[in-house]
């Protein structure tokens, strides 16, 4: 009884390493290149395409995991921020930077309107949004983060930071918070800043991403002038 225990014990272990490293291959292979072949990521992992069929039916299945997997990643670095109840702007700040260091934002950019999101997702998608918009709140009540600065601001600053990318990981991650470093400078209070000119992104605006391209038109089917 407590071999048989043991050996599912173990087996469930290895099913679970194997998960694991099936969505840290297929984000290092959509990252690179969103269209590629299910058959790459279970090179890049080391599995047989049999083996990844038999946990995804399909790379859509597959893509909307590792969409799951990057939002629940996002608001675990969210919750850790928010824990820090004592000191607003370095909640704010360790949420910036661990979302870049964590690169789940890239993830999602390259992601985006390649796969149909489910409702479990956008709840998801809606609970991580609220976690940041209490983090960027937070900062501001407490006069830590300027006062023009909205919560839809924040996919727009994590899209210019990780849009650098290099093909060497720690290079990368260095040049990110060079970059960052005097962005978030710009965003604390106190210092010596103009209005932010034109409104911050909308949700349409932040959301227009998601939506997949409408198919091209065929010829005959345009009007005849």
């Amino acid at each position: 009884m407590e071999t048989r225990t043991s050996g599912g014990r173990g087996r469930a272990a290895e099913a679970a390493r194997n998960d694991r490293a099936i969505l840290d291959a297929a984000r290092a292979v959509f990252i690179r290149d969103p269209e590629a072949p299910i058959a790459a990521v279970a090179e890049e992992a080391g599995v047989g395409v049999g083996a990844l069929y038999r946990r995804y039916a399909g790379k859509e299945e597959l893509l909307r995991t590792l969409c799951e997997d990057g939002l629940r990643r996002f608001t675990a670095i969210a919750e850790s921020a928010l824990a820090r109840q004592d000191a607003p702007w370095e909640a704010f700040e360790t949420f910036v930077r661990g979302v870049i260091d964590s690169d789940v934002h890239s993830l999602t950019v390259h992601l985006a309107g390649t796969f149909a999101p489910t409702p479990e997702l956008r709840t998801l998608a809606a609970q991580a949004s609220a976690l940041a918009a209490r983090i960027l709140d937070r900062a501001k009540t407490a006069g830590a983060l300027r006062p023009d600065v909205a919560a839809n601001d924040l996919p727009m600053i994590f899209d210019q930071i990780t849009a650098i990318r290099l093909g060497d990981a720690e290079r990368t991650a260095a040049l990110r918070h060079r970059y960052l470093t005097p962005l978030l400078d710009a965003l604390r209070a106190g210092a010596p800043t103009r209005p932010l000119p034109a409104s911050p992104p909308s949700d349409e605006e932040v959301g227009e991403r998601w939506r997949p391209p409408e198919p091209a038109r065929s010829s005959r089917n345009r009007p005849r002038r």
